[in-house]
């Protein structure tokens, strides 16, 4: 069998970059040429499907280089913000307010990149924020003492008396029902997350407490702070509800490194997938699985997963892949991806780190059939 692999900080344009603007479908439009902007490839039609992502390098423009590559944590929840810019701008002028954000993040804050992972305007654009990687679990600088376990994504403007766009909302709920189902993470219920000893001087709760949050929660339902504003803030319930609507079925999939008995040599990469909501759990057989290794060059600028071997899920759900293992350093991050199936949602699972080199062998698939 053939490994898949792929990068995904190519690029397109063309009728996908105009897409961003008129596939939302609200009355608050971008200009043509505004929308035109240059889109990541939609690959991973987790939840609703991939919304229109712009890329980094469209608003950044060669200017706003990371200081150090991006490091990675786990997607649990999702915080909304506000950047607290005046509202009414043009389409045209955004970029250079992104620009302007991650100027003040960079040097202003000390921040090694932009602190958002995502960023919407009035139009319904998405933009990619801290660069990583869209589909990974990339730590930002948005909530303080949260940044380990969470995704976060602003609204550009001020909303404390001003609601967002209709356009803003639509696109805020299709983000969030797509970043939160890609990692098996469902848009309702509570979220019970440690405080980072690193940023609790944000936080609203000692370092180290274990806190119970929304999993699509406003900055100040965990921070010292204002954001998103009263009245984003006071949206936020219909927002869930929204994102909950747009989510569907949401697969969830792990990877681990299997050992004989403590200390012993990895026997096998081991990891199951299942679908889940609020009250039970079932097994999704027949899906198939990559294990991928991530490359990251120029600070996270440029980010792609080799794919190294491919599994098939057993009828419970489960898979496990024989691994040969080469001491040495730095090691390798891996991860478990389903890119998707007939009647299986696409997934990732949290990165796991391997020491030394890997070496993989693609078992047989097993004789099933996915769960209907």
């Amino acid at each position: 069998m053939a490994a898949r692999g792929f990068t995904r900080r190519s690029l397109l344009a063309g009728a996908a970059g105009a897409a961003v603007a008129g596939a939302l479908g609200s009355s608050v439009r971008a200009p043509a040429a505004a929308a035109a902007l240059s889109v990541l490839p939609q690959t991973l039609p987790a939840g609703p499907g991939q919304p229109p992502i712009v890329a980094r390098e469209a608003w950044a423009q060669g200017r706003c280089p990371p200081r150090v590559a991006p490091e990675y944590g786990a997607v649990q929840m999702a915080f909304v913000h506000h950047t607290e810019n005046p509202n009414g701008y043009q389409a045209g002028e955004v970029a250079g307010m992104l620009r302007a954000i991650y100027q003040f993040h960079r040097y202003g804050r000390g921040w090694n990149d932009i602190g958002y992972n995502f960023v919407v305007d009035r139009f319904g654009r998405i933009f990619e924020g801290r660069a990583g990687g869209i589909d990974e679990a990339i730590i930002g600088a948005q909530a303080g003492g949260y940044n380990h376990c969470s995704t976060g994504v602003a609204v550009l403007g001020e909303y404390g008396a001003t609601q967002i766009s209709p356009a803003a909302r639509a696109a805020l709920a299709q983000l969030l029902a797509w970043k939160l189902s890609l990692h098996g993470i469902p848009v309702a219920g509570r979220v019970t997350v440690r405080v980072n000893p690193a940023g609790a001087v944000y936080s609203r709760f000692p370092a180290g407490a274990h806190v119970s949050l929304p999993r699509v929660a406003g900055h100040r339902d965990g921070d010292s702070t204002t954001c998103p504003g009263d009245a984003l803030y006071g949206e936020l319930p219909a927002l869930r509800a929204a994102a909950e609507g747009l989510a569907g079925r949401v697969a969830r999939l792990t990877l681990a490194v299997r050992r004989e008995e403590a200390g012993a040599a990895p026997m096998a990469l081991t990891g199951a997938m299942e679908s889940l909501n609020e009250t039970e759990t079932a097994a999704i057989a027949g899906a198939p699985v990559d294990i991928q290794a991530r490359s990251v060059s120029h600070h996270g600028q440029l980010v792609s997963e080799q794919t190294l071997a491919q599994a098939q899920t057993a009828s419970d759900g489960s898979f496990a892949l024989p691994i040969g293992l080469t001491p040495g350093r730095p090691g390798v991050w891996l991860r478990a991806l389903c890119p998707g199936a007939a009647g299986v949602p696409p997934a990732v699972s949290p990165p796991i780190h391997v020491a030394g080199s890997v070496s993989l062998t693609t078992p047989p698939a097993p004789s099933s059939q996915p769960t209907p």
